[in-house]
């Protein structure tokens, strides 16, 4: 059950990016441009997310455990340091230049398109790369704290 559940709401992010525009390079670039040819409307879209991510949270953590079983994945550092920024950083930097962010870029690829293709290539490398340099530091990346409620 938990991998029809995963498939289905991958299936419903997916279609919800295809719908808000977010797999459209352009429009993300044009909301990105302030100063020019400002695009507002995907801030709706964010404005809805944020809010019904808040929501979800909320219901969700008060439950003590996942509707699906296991348990709660969360960070257990909370701190802003300097991996946290310049991952940030980095992020932002490739979202404006080229208008793809990871999950709107994978599923571009379902509709065919070739910048988003040649995106998912530089990420996964991008990501190797992080993981070798991770593997590399001196100071390991903490791993993520579980939370498994009883108040049901």
């Amino acid at each position: 059950m938990p991998i029809i559940a995963t498939f289905i709401a991958g299936l419903l992010f997916s279609i919800g990016l295809i719908v808000s525009g977010l797999i459209n390079p352009t429009k993300v670039l044009n909301f990105l441009d302030v100063a020019g040819n400002w695009d507002p409307s995907l801030a709706i879209t964010m404005a809805v997310a944020v809010a019904t991510t808040a929501i979800g949270y909320r219901f969700a953590l008060a439950r003590g455990t996942p509707l699906l079983g296991g348990m709660f994945q969360l960070p257990a550092k909370t701190d802003i340091d300097p991996r946290l920024a310049s991952g940030a950083a980095i992020f932002g930097i490739g979202w404006g230049l080229v208008g793809f962010c990871p999950g709107p870029a994978v599923a571009s690829l379902g509709v065919g398109a070739n910048a988003a293709f040649i995106f998912v290539l530089a990420m996964l490398a991008g990501m190797a790369i992080a993981r070798s340099l991770d593997a590399l530091s001196v100071t390991p990346v903490a791993p993520q704290a579980g939370i498994k409620g009883g108040n049901k």
